[in-house]
């Protein structure tokens, strides 16, 4: 079973990331995701991967909600739907009657989803907030990144690095509130906040904090700060870098020394007990920097694949979406796109049974309009008095 929600219908009303992104994540799970599109286009982004991922395998329809003669289309589509899914503020929904109250009315059993910025209650409730704001800098990412010298805050990785965290937090709460309507007959209410997500991707560092009663001393970033040599960041002699996580440095420095050809050291007192290493660890760090200062990235990673210690190389983009293990594993899926073109994609990290992951495209703004209402009973007639009224496109 590769595609679990099969048989599920999503209504999305959204512009976000976020949502979009856990739209999209729900598509690949199988479910018929029917996003709602201004008539117009307005509020899509240019075409691009910044369209393709998080609007993959959907339907587009063009619809003006704010207009009189397109609610009758937009209830019977929530009439049909099992899950209502938006990043609309309170006020706006309730301006355009898709708030909780309207959209169960039409629909009772429906599970109504928003992701929003800072959570639906509380003061900040209708405050604009988006992942560099909420997930990143509130929620402490940003904190915890940044050095106690800094000139200023780091920044987030990539863009939608929060969003497409939050997601599969989107998504799983979906995938969780079904199973639970089908067990218990009660549709659920979910929020999702980039707020929320970001607190949970720091929850160690923040329940320390609470534990600790105050603020925790900012860390040290350099690798020595944790008195291992074999866990931090080393750069290697063509300006790449090697990640090391070998968090029992008695065990694994003999090894370490031997395929960087530091025998020397391998057995070196100094080193070899947890004690002395204390004494001796900006003596171990200079060893271990110089080894892989001395050689390329290629030859580092050459030499280090044979050991029994944790290691990675630092890679960009193009080497993540030409990762082997991610292709293996299906996690690289292709996608062919309007034109005939064939795109790849980064998938969403759950993998169903052995079953391989087809992606589908992204669509065109408002392209499935009529083929959307005619299968909810609208005729050719009711469709062209809605497109006279620009209630849809």
């Amino acid at each position: 079973m590769d595609r679990p929600l099969h048989g599920v219908r999503v209504l999305e009303v959204a512009r976000s990331a976020n949502v979009a992104s856990a739209g999209a994540v729900l598509a690949d799970w199988g479910a018929d995701v029917i996003k709602v599109d201004t008539p117009d286009g307005d509020g899509r982004p240019a075409p691009g991967p910044v369209v393709a991922a998080p609007n993959r395998g959907k339907r587009s329809i063009g619809l003006g909600l704010g207009m009189a003669e397109a609610r009758p289309v937009l209830e019977e589509l929530i009439r049909r739907s099992d899950v209502f899914l938006t990043d609309h503020p309170a006020a706006a929904c309730a301006k355009l009657r898709i708030d909780l109250d309207e959209v169960r009315r039409v629909n009772p059993g429906i599970i109504y989803v928003t992701g929003s910025g800072c959570g639906t209650a509380g003061p900040d409730r209708d405050r604009g907030a988006d992942e560099a704001t909420a997930f990143w800098a509130r929620g402490g990412s940003a904190d915890g990144l940044t050095a106690p010298d800094a000139g200023h805050a780091a920044p987030t990785p990539s863009s939608g690095y929060g969003d497409n965290v939050a997601a599969l937090a989107v998504a799983g709460g979906v995938a969780a509130a079904l199973y639970g309507r089908r067990a218990t007959g009660e549709p659920s209410v979910l929020d999702v906040s980039l707020l929320a997500v970001g607190a949970w991707a720091n929850q160690f560092t923040v329940n320390s904090a609470l534990a600790a009663g105050g603020p925790l001393p900012k860390l040290d970033t350099r690798p020595q700060s944790l008195g291992n040599p074999l866990v931090g960041g080393y750069r290697t002699a063509d300006g790449r870098f090697i990640t090391l996580a070998m968090s029992q440095p008695a065990r694994h420095w003999p090894e370490f020394c031997r395929l960087m050809g530091r025998d020397d050291c391998a057995f070196d007192p100094r080193f070899t007990a947890p004690d002395t290493l204390a004494e001796h660890i900006d003596e171990a760090v200079g060893i271990v920097a110089t080894a892989i200062a001395a050689r390329s990235f290629a030859e580092c990673c050459r030499l280090l694949e044979p050991g029994t210690g944790a290691w990675a190389p630092v890679q960009d983009g193009w080497e993540v979406g030409n990762d082997e293990a991610l292709i293996a594993n299906g996690r690289i899926a292709e996608v062919v796109d309007a034109r005939g073109g064939t795109q790849r994609l980064v998938a969403n990290p759950v993998k169903f049974d052995d079953g391989r992951l087809r992606l589908g495209r992204a669509p065109s703004v408002a392209e499935h309009t009529e083929d959307v209402l005619r299968e909810i009973g609208f005729d050719e007639d009711a469709l062209t008095e809605l497109k006279f009224a620009g209630a849809i496109s």
